[in-house]
């Protein structure tokens, strides 16, 4: 898979980029299977009403849309009180305006028009995303993702940290004489993290430890309990549980991320053919991106 690093298709390899990312997260660790969605409520249903005028689940889920960032995964029942307050005075609000008329006003006319086609743009990109959301393009990029996955070493490995060297050696020593590795681990070692786990801290690539942990985890065999090591956060008894090849997640996984990129690469793709096939002539002002975005803010 080849994009061109250049505006859009830019962002579209950076976006596959960022699957390959989500994949090395879904195998560091077991993963939960997806839950049920949830029910979609009624949308006639009607919430409130406002001088007989119905306020309806509706558009109580269109506002969550606009203006919540995290859509209805980050509304709770008190947000969502709030949100139907707010859409109540909305509507009051707007009704005054049009007693005063302002509703006939040309700026008013203007701003209109500029809400209903980035309304239309929404919309028209939404019903292309979705329909670029196919099983058989999910597989794809899946498959094209795995491609892109080297074989890397994990180790899963439980540690001591403890302050000094001369705590390490007596952590050590107690280990040679046969005491429970977990158990030293809950008692005394300051990482507050493991410590509760007995110094599990689970699988790990190479690079994702300090250089002086990993130098040694990585060089030793499962069962193996290395002499005191020393790095930024004090001295370590190191034991190696594990060592594996890093596992491939499994489509289900990661299927919700693939989904999403999958999505956002059809809706640029729409963008990039549109303008490619239109004629646009600038009067004046600066010259527009390569890729039609908008320019950034000035400050």
């Amino acid at each position: 898979m080849t994009y061109d690093y250049s505006g859009r298709s830019g962002r579209i390899l950076s976006a596959f980029a960022a699957i390959l990312l989500v994949f090395a997260a879904a195998s560091a660790g077991a993963q939960t299977p997806p839950a049920e969605p949830a029910k979609p409520a009624d949308p006639n249903a009607v919430v409130a009403t406002v001088d007989g005028e119905k306020l309806t689940e509706r558009d109580v889920q269109l506002a969550i849309q606009e203006l919540s960032p995290n859509g209805a995964a980050g509304i709770d029942d008190q947000k969502r009180e709030q949100l139907i307050g707010f859409l109540i005075n909305v509507k009051l609000v707007a009704k005054a305006a049009e007693q005063d008329k302002l509703n006939e006003d040309a700026d008013f006319q203007t701003r209109l028009e500029f809400l209903r086609e980035q309304a239309l743009m929404k919309t028209y990109l939404e019903k292309v995303g979705k329909a670029a959301v196919t099983d058989d393009e999910v597989k794809k990029v899946y498959e094209e993702t795995i491609k892109e996955i080297k074989p890397e070493q994990e180790v899963r490995a439980r540690h001591v940290l403890v302050e000094t060297e001369d705590e390490a050696k007596q952590v050590a020593e107690r280990i040679k004489k046969g005491e429970d590795f977990g158990v030293i681990a809950k008692e005394i070692s300051k990482d507050p993290g493991s410590g509760a786990e007995g110094g599990d801290i689970g699988f790990f690539l190479k690079e994702q430890m300090v250089p002086e942990f990993s130098e040694v985890a990585f060089k030793m065999e499962p069962g193996q309990v290395s002499d005191p090591v020393k790095s930024q956060y004090g001295w370590h008894i190191i034991k190696v549980e594990e060592k594996r090849q890093r596992p491939v997640p499994k489509l289900e996984e990661v299927r919700s991320q693939i989904e999403d990129y999958v999505h956002k690469k059809a809706q640029e793709e729409a963008v990039k053919k549109l303008l490619d096939q239109a004629k646009i002539e600038r009067v004046g002002g600066p010259k527009p991106p390569a890729d039609g975005t908008a320019p950034a803010d000035k400050k």
